[in-house]
């Protein structure tokens, strides 16, 4: 089996950040994960932030740039993840006032032209979803397939959250057999069982890793990213829990 390794995405821990961003990252790597999906720089230079996390030995497995910045700064953004070694960039999220019928439309020629810029320096440019993608538009397809479908195959590939299309009722195992070879990176966090279906640690909830797991090879998946938005636990101790449930179920997968 294809040793995928394992990211934390660092919005997870985004207070510990603002509080001690050094500090956050060194526990971040006593923890054993093997790279980071940076949520912005910690208020340093790339070039410092680099020497950073080489020290600490983690890499870089993806950058979220909000998507104003993309549309303002893409030559500079692109320039920065040279830097960082990151071989992945990442449109995060659309704005509640960016999700209309005309606004994915221009989002799809958007992500066609940066997705050709990243590519001549090495760069896959991804689209991660939330549930809102899930809503169905005019024609009867979700936000998300139509994103995917419209823009061009070589070009933009998809960052798939497993939560979020188990919170619509999909199976995610099915999302990234569709889309099987794009979808480079997964967001792996849990469900709770009960009514409220809250963010949970990998393993705890309701959501069937092994099957989103057993995924990961024949769809050369590059990263498993743990992510949780929010917890009732510390963050330190939500990551973890995931990362020793998902070190767990990938063990007993070989």
């Amino acid at each position: 089996m294809k040793n995928i390794p394992i990211a934390i995405q660092m919005y997870t821990l985004r207070e510990e950040c603002e509080q001690e961003f050094r500090g956050t990252l060194q526990k971040v790597a006593s923890l054993g994960f093997q790279g980071v999906e940076l949520a912005g720089y910690g208020g340093i230079s790339v070039a410092a932030l680099k020497e950073l996390l080489d020290e600490l030995n983690l890499q870089v497995a993806a950058s979220h740039v909000p998507l104003a910045d993309l549309e303002s700064n893409l030559t500079q953004v692109i320039q920065d993840q040279l830097v960082l070694g990151s071989k992945f960039l990442v449109c995060p999220y659309l704005l509640p006032d960016k999700r209309t019928e005309a606004d994915y439309e221009s989002l799809i020629a958007f992500l066609n032209m940066a997705g050709a810029e990243c590519q001549k320096e090495g760069i896959s440019l991804c689209y991660h979803n939330h549930d809102f993608e899930l809503d169905r538009l005019y024609d009867g397809r979700t936000a998300l397939d139509t994103i995917m479908e419209e823009t061009d195959s070589k070009l933009v590939f998809a960052e798939l959250d497993v939560y979020w299309l188990s919170k619509r009722e999909y199976d995610p195992a099915q999302w990234i057999d569709t889309y099987k070879n794009r979808t480079k990176l997964v967001h792996l966090k849990d469900m709770t069982t009960d009514e409220e279906r809250f963010f949970a640690e990998v393993g705890t909830g309701s959501i069937d890793f092994q099957a989103i797991l057993e995924k990961g090879e024949e769809a050369d998946i590059q990263w498993w990213i743990i992510e949780q938005d929010a917890t009732r636990r510390t963050p330190f101790e939500s990551i973890e829990i995931s990362l020793n449930n998902l070190r767990k179920i990938l063990g007993e997968q070989k």
